[in-house]
């Protein structure tokens, strides 16, 4: 028997996986392990600069960082909206073995990063002050979260590129390249915190200063493992300028998708302005939630984002059949994943609040708010994965309505009206549990809702490929 050399075993490891051939659920995770991790791995960039903030400069400073979060997540729609559309043509493209137009998709991928990039720069400074007065943001930790922002804005090309690349290598099947890349400038994040606060004593800033030099490597570590990839495809000057065909897919496929996370952002944005409502306290324990959330729903996004590679690559060659059993099998996988994680946050849950702060009550605080979510994370795989199967099909207008009836027609109007019906004399502003409560509310129905625009089948109609 010829023996397989470490060598060769490597270049196997870090192979583009072809989603079109093996059992589906093998493949799935073959995809979804090294994802997760990398999910993880840049999870820990905004959970690090929260741990460093909170224990080196205080609760107020952990509480600045969490408040500029859904602003930076609304700036950031134009990438998502652009990373999904990549996503989508490079999966089915390399499905169907269309050398040329998976040349030309991901070269015009290129150029309008670049030119989304530009437009965040500019404006993301000059927004973010007005943006965080409008949020009502309390005046002991609006100059923070103020220059906490700008400097992110004026460093977002970085952060830019590597979600965008990422999505064209996920598009490819390859996953491990993103995670090793990841890994790498995740250390580098957290010797730079760090140093920056810890020892230079730049507080607040010195986080935002350490994540976007961190993710200006990872960019350029993706950049250069995609200019390895001559095999498959080919970077060319003429395919880097703006082709109205392949740009306008991009911008047809991700525009919806944008537009999802465009509303999530700012039904974000709006439920953080209830949050500042309560005071300081009451934001930081909400931070706190929120990054250990980060790391809960991870799975969810992983298999969704798995699901949209595996359906888009099946769907370029042609089998619709290994999809129908891939999904199935795929949405047990991630809830059986959410269900422990969720177990163990319950066992778990003060000892990992405590990492963010030495204060008990916002560690009790926390906790409380933390219970309410965990079943709601189980639930929110299916909705995931189901949306990540459509849009994988190149049908994201659908995942697209589905968000806008979570978010503008339940999430952010049941908030306001469960804490309007919780108010009391002793609790005049309301109870700040009802903020989860709506959360958890919005999951259930989402995940039903998914499941009806799934089974109604009409994703099966909306291919690219021609």
């Amino acid at each position: 028997m010829q023996q397989v050399s470490f060598k060769d075993r490597l270049s196997a490891l870090f192979a583009p996986v072809d989603m079109t051939t093996g059992e589906p659920v093998h493949q799935i995770l073959r995809f979804a392990v090294p994802m997760l991790i990398g999910n993880i791995a840049q999870q820990m960039y905004n959970t690090v600069d929260s741990i460093v903030v909170g224990r080196y400069v205080g609760d107020n400073a952990l509480a600045a960082v969490g408040s500029a979060m859904p602003i930076l997540n609304l700036m950031f729609v134009l990438f998502i909206g652009i990373s999904t559309g990549a996503s989508i043509m490079v999966a089915q493209y390399f499905g169907a073995r269309q050398r040329e137009q998976l040349s030309r998709s991901i070269c015009n991928c290129i150029t309008l990063t670049a030119i989304a990039s530009l437009i965040i720069m500019i404006i993301g400074p000059l927004l973010a002050r007005p943006l965080l007065q409008l949020l009502n943001t309390p005046e002991s930790i609006i100059g923070w979260c103020t220059s906490y922002l700008t400097i992110f804005f004026l460093g977002f090309a970085g952060t830019g590129y590597y979600n965008i690349l990422s999505g064209v290598l996920r598009g490819l099947g390859d996953a491990m390249s993103a995670l090793l890349y990841l890994i790498v400038a995740t250390m580098l994040n957290i010797v730079l915190d760090l140093l920056f606060v810890a020892y230079v004593g730049l507080g607040v800033p010195g986080v935002a200063l350490a994540t976007i030099i961190a993710q200006f490597i990872s960019a350029i570590l993706v950049f250069r493992r995609l200019m390895q990839r001559k095999d498959i495809f080919e970077i060319r000057r003429d395919y880097l300028i703006p082709d109205r065909y392949y740009a306008g897919k991009l911008i047809r496929l991700g525009l919806p998708s944008g537009a999802t996370q465009a509303i999530f952002s700012m039904s974000m944005v709006v439920v953080q302005s209830l949050t500042n409502s309560f005071g300081e306290m009451f934001i930081a324990a909400n931070v706190i939630v929120m990054r250990i959330d980060g790391f809960v729903v991870l799975p969810a996004f992983t298999f969704g984002a798995s699901m949209t590679t595996f359906t888009g690559q099946n769907i370029g060659a042609g089998r619709l059949d290994r999809v129908t059993e891939g999904t199935r099998k795929g949405v047990i996988a991630a809830m059986g994943v959410s269900a422990v994680l969720s177990f163990l946050i319950f066992l778990f849950g003060r000892q990992l609040m405590g990492i963010f702060t030495t204060t008990q009550d916002l560690v009790n605080l926390s906790y409380s708010v933390m219970r309410i979510l965990l079943v709601g994370y189980v639930v929110l795989e299916i909705t995931q994965c189901l949306n990540g199967v459509m849009t994988g099909a190149g049908d994201t207008v659908t995942p697209m309505w589905l968000s806008i009836i979570n978010t503008v027609c339940i999430r952010v109007p049941l908030a306001y009206l469960l804490v309007w019906l919780t108010k009391t004399p002793e609790q005049p502003k309301g109870n700040f549990y009802m903020l989860s409560t709506s959360l958890l509310i919005t999951w259930i129905v989402g995940a039903c809702l998914a499941t009806i625009a799934f089974r109604r089948g009409k994703w099966k109609e909306k291919a690219i490929i021609e």
